[in-house]
């Protein structure tokens, strides 16, 4: 059995350029951090005892395909195939956090997958190289629309300034601060789920169009992560100042296409202001899913009461990054599969018991 644990991760500031329509002209940045809520993905060769299936595969459904080519989950389907995972697999996906809700939740899973994949065939990929792998399975094979971001954070974790070069190359930058200053960050943050999942790659698909009438905006947006990086490292530099910028670049996200904001995250976004947040945004491509905010302890159990219909997650900042958290691998000799007609040993030991 192999288990991979991957975070989820929240996107500050530079969203947005770290889509290759704007990189590739631009380069991007981006700060953000991951979170202690993870992707788990369990994986194992299948014991071969089982002639109704080959693999067994269950997320939010259960499924016994015989062969890679059937099984529904697109990810898993092109993972396996794009890796020549021949032999019968069991694999178990788990979520601390709903999917399609903003946090990068499938790069995470594709990381881990991918890394589970890795370990199961008896081989190591550096971060870097998982990286470029989750990017590949998800912008290329799969052909689906965003950014590189969510992949880089997942596999690297941690609270880091992240630059994007213009052919794709990038860098990750721990941001370098004190813990009882990252901790008054971490404690001035609150997350809420809105309840409203979304597909983000349709959301995305708009804003990669756009990029090119959004230059201003997008530039003020890269700009604010050096900016917001001077806040944090600099001990004397006000913290809340952080807060603040988050409402600006909440204010340039949203104006970016008609499909990031809706009424109600409108009316969510304003209802915390007006009890004490100093800024906030919703996470990911936007249309719903969770929901940020930067709010000193003094304000946090008057905003809680007042958003008391959405759910309220606790988090704290993760420095792990993707990492296989139990390894211990076994493997079958194929050829069972062929050599042993289990569905006929099966219908005569039942006529046998007839008799």
């Amino acid at each position: 059995m192999i288990i991979t644990r991957t975070p989820y991760r929240i996107s500050f500031f530079g969203g947005g350029t770290d889509y290759h329509t704007w990189y590739e002209q631009h380069g991007g940045d981006v700060l953000s951090t991951s979170i202690n809520h993870y992707n788990y993905i369990s994986c194992r060769y299948l014991p071969p005892f089982h002639a109704e299936y080959r693999n067994r595969i269950a997320w939010k459904i259960m499924e016994y395909p015989q062969n890679v080519d059937q099984i529904q989950h697109n990810a898993i389907r092109a993972a396996l195939k794009y890796y020549n995972v021949t032999q019968g697999v069991e694999i178990s996906n788990q979520c601390d956090l709903p999917a399609r809700s903003g946090l990068g939740s499938s790069s995470s899973f594709c990381a881990g997958l991918i890394e589970a994949i890795y370990a199961l065939k008896g081989e190591m990929i550096t971060k870097y190289g998982l990286t470029k792998e989750t990017i590949k399975l998800e912008r290329e094979t799969l052909a689906e629309n965003g950014g590189i971001q969510d992949q880089i954070a997942a596999v690297y974790g941690g609270l880091n300034h992240i630059h994007i070069n213009n052919n794709g190359s990038f860098s990750v930058n721990p941001v370098v601060m004190s813990e009882t200053r990252k901790t008054q960050l971490n404690n001035n943050l609150m997350l809420f789920f809105t309840g409203v999942v979304r597909t983000s790659s349709e959301i995305a698909e708009k804003q990669v169009k756009s990029v090119k009438d959004k230059t201003a905006q997008l530039t003020r947006m890269q700009s604010m992560v050096g900016d917001a990086e001077k806040i944090l490292t600099n001990p004397n530099a006000d913290i809340d100042d952080f807060g603040r910028m988050l409402h600006e670049t909440w204010m340039l996200k949203r104006s970016l296409t008609d499909k990031i904001s809706t009424s109600l995250i409108d009316k969510i976004y304003q209802t915390a202001m007006d009890n004490g947040a100093l800024g906030g945004k919703i996470l990911g491509a936007g249309g719903g899913g969770f929901m940020l905010f930067y709010a000193t302890p003094e304000h946090q159990e008057k905003i809680k009461k007042m958003l008391h219909n959405l759910i309220y997650v606790p988090f704290k900042f993760d420095d792990q990054g993707s990492q296989i958290i139990y390894y211990a691998p076994k493997e079958y000799d194929p050829s069972i599969y062929e050599k042993r007609d289990f569905i006929h040993m099966r219908q005569e030991q039942e006529k046998e018991h007839l008799r």
